[in-house]
């Protein structure tokens, strides 16, 4: 039998499919807004939104979950009209980086 090779990802950390309970507060280019977490990964997250996002843009998060607060700095990766935008971060506080542990382990057992 002959089997197919498996490609490796070119994510660098495992993203997981979040709950319509995992929202996020986010900021950018004077637009303030609440969104849908589609997925969510030690590098980014994918939220969804109508609004078109200007690549390298600078956002800043605070998400809205059971965990408390996690407060983050990210950067438009990746825009899709109509659907969302994807985001890397770029800062987590110290203080709120257990808390985003604590949301991806959540996440991780649900899956």
């Amino acid at each position: 039998m002959f089997q197919q090779p498996v490609s490796p990802s070119r994510r660098r950390y495992l993203r997981f499919d979040t709950p319509e309970s995992v929202s996020v507060y986010w900021s950018c280019g004077g637009r303030d807004d609440t969104s849908r977490v589609r997925n969510l990964s030690l590098g980014g997250l994918f939220i969804e939104t109508r609004e078109p996002g200007l690549l390298g843009a600078k956002t800043k998060l605070d998400f809205l979950v059971q965990e408390g607060q996690i407060r983050a700095e990210a950067v438009v990766r990746h825009a899709s009209p109509g659907r969302g935008l994807g985001l890397k971060f770029t800062a987590v506080t110290d203080k709120d980086r257990p808390h985003l542990a604590a949301l991806l382990n959540r996440l991780s057992h649900s899956s």
